[in-house]
């Protein structure tokens, strides 16, 4: 698996500052994405072993971030890799919360039980899901690119066996 970027503070991939990690691969090809280049699974550099470790600890040193974001390309094209990820990030950060942007649809996702998908999807708190859709574009929407994308609590839908949209904190 390859990474095309990764932010060590972020406020736009999800709710407070986060860290964000962006997965090359993504074979939804959705036109008007605005970053294409991420398509290609080469894309980036290599997500070796160290380069995880070194990202996990800068997580684990800053103690202003709220979260991990993986992004892409769509993680979900690498699911087991990014999967194992997420397991790194717990095992040194129990409780740190995890986004998750996909091409594909919550419906989709859990339609593949006990599939790699699947199982990434269960690691995560928060998932925002569906294509980009460019005549649904909508500059003003949180964490999203178009109206069609939904912003999901995972655990909640699971629990519950329907979706259940994220609600911000309460300040």
């Amino acid at each position: 698996m390859n990474i095309c970027g990764y932010y060590r503070e972020s406020i736009n991939e999800g709710e407070g500052l986060r860290a964000v990690v962006f997965i090359s691969g993504c074979r939804h090809r959705c036109p008007g994405c605005f970053n294409p280049e991420t398509w290609n699974f080469g894309y980036g550099e290599s997500f070796t072993p160290e380069r995880r470790r070194q990202i996990i600890s800068e997580m684990a040193t800053n103690p202003l971030l709220e979260g991990l974001t993986l992004a892409g390309g769509d993680p979900f094209f690498s699911a087991e890799e990014a999967a194992e990820f997420i397991r790194e990030v717990r095992a040194a950060l129990p409780e740190f919360p995890v986004w998750i942007y996909t091409g594909y649809t919550y419906e989709e996702l859990t339609a593949m039980p006990e599939s790699p998908e699947w199982k990434l999807l269960s690691l995560c708190q928060v998932l925002i899901d569906g294509r980009f859709v460019e005549p649904l574009k909508d500059t003003t929407l949180r964490f999203r690119g178009s109206s069609n994308q939904r912003i999901i609590d995972v655990q909640a839908s699971l629990a519950g066996a329907e979706v259940v949209l994220w609600q911000p904190a309460l300040l």
